[in-house]
């Protein structure tokens, strides 16, 4: 195995990509096969390095609107099928975005992120017009990237975003087009790809990713990536399920920290020139999460997100010098 793990790199390093197959082949390792697992984390490594050097970024995000969301997302906790303790409140003002965005600024971040509950912002709306004057005072008043989280959007909504300063749509694909009707019923993946389009189509950068967890296969989690890879995703948050009481998936099996660690390497096969990027649930990968940043990660969400805690951007910078990288 070590030896075909040595050939993909090659390949991988010379511009050609990986097939279904081969990717197959690196997500069924065992987690006990630790020669196996060493030479995926420093291939992984070795393909971060040549594709995307030793930077690093760090994104912020504030949950801008919360609870009451229309659609049955089974992972959620604002989602209004659901009894959760998840706080319900409208759309934050202008001066409190501000305020959040600041901080971070302050605190050494390089990305933040306005994101809201909901199926999605129509045109014209009301909570557009706030959205747009929101980003236009944050492009104004900080030098933070910014990014929007707003669901199923048009492309009309999309470019006025992008009018008011937004540089990076996200917009998870969540899981495989397989397993998505397994999780969520009241809209389909089709429409989330649609909304990766249209961003796409209108000048936006995506930041587009899954969440571990929900009762995917290993292959599920690889049919996601060449989801991702097919999309040309610029950004990949992988986040971990924090099962929520009151969700249905409030009893979901956690997945081995080494597992977890080695789809993240996987995935770096698959897109060796992207942003691969913790995100939320990192903190289940325990001890090793040193290790996903020697084993494909380049990129990370910090700070507490949205109804989970998460790490201080302070304990992230510290942790991500340690190992080599350079915060933008």
């Amino acid at each position: 195995m070590k030896n075909f793990i040595k050939k993909l790199k090659e390949k991988i390093l010379s511009d050609k990509k990986i097939d279904f197959e081969e990717a197959e082949k690196l997500i069924e390792i065992k987690i006990d096969d630790s020669d196996s697992l060493n030479e995926l984390f420093s291939s992984a490594d070795e393909i971060r390095k040549n594709f995307c050097g030793d930077s690093f970024d760090l994104c912020t995000i504030i949950n801008a609107k919360s609870g009451k969301c229309s659609e049955d997302c089974k992972y959620c906790a604002q989602s209004s099928h659901f009894k959760t303790n998840a706080s319900i409140y409208p759309l934050v003002s202008e001066d409190k975005a501000l305020e959040e965005a600041k901080k971070v600024e302050g605190e050494g971040a390089h990305r933040f992120s306005l994101v809201t509950s909901g199926k999605g912002v129509l045109d014209n709306s009301e909570e557009l017009k706030k959205l747009e004057n929101i980003y236009k005072k944050l492009k104004a008043e900080t030098t933070l990237s910014l990014c929007a989280s707003h669901g199923i959007c048009s492309k009309e909504v999309l470019a006025k975003l992008k009018e008011s300063g937004v540089t990076t749509y996200h917009h998870n694909l969540e899981v495989c087009a397989d397993f998505y009707p397994s999780i969520c019923s009241t809209h389909t993946h089709e429409d989330r790809i649609k909304t990766v389009l249209a961003a796409k189509e209108v000048g936006l950068k995506v930041c587009s990713g899954g969440i571990l967890g929900l009762g995917e296969t290993p292959i599920d989690r690889i049919k996601l990536a060449f989801e991702l890879r097919e999309l040309d995703i610029d950004s990949v948050p992988i986040n971990i399920l924090t099962p929520i009481p009151g969700t249905p998936l409030e009893n979901s099996q956690e997945i081995e920290p080494l597992e977890l660690v080695k789809t993240m390497a996987v995935f770096r096969f698959i897109l060796p020139n992207k942003a691969l990027r913790y995100a939320g649930g990192r903190v289940k990968l325990r001890e090793y999460q040193s290790l996903g940043i020697r084993a494909g990660i380049n990129s990370a969400l910090t700070g507490n997100f949205l109804t989970t805690t998460g790490n201080t951007i302070e304990s992230d910078k510290k942790m991500i010098r340690g190992e080599g990288y350079e915060i933008k």
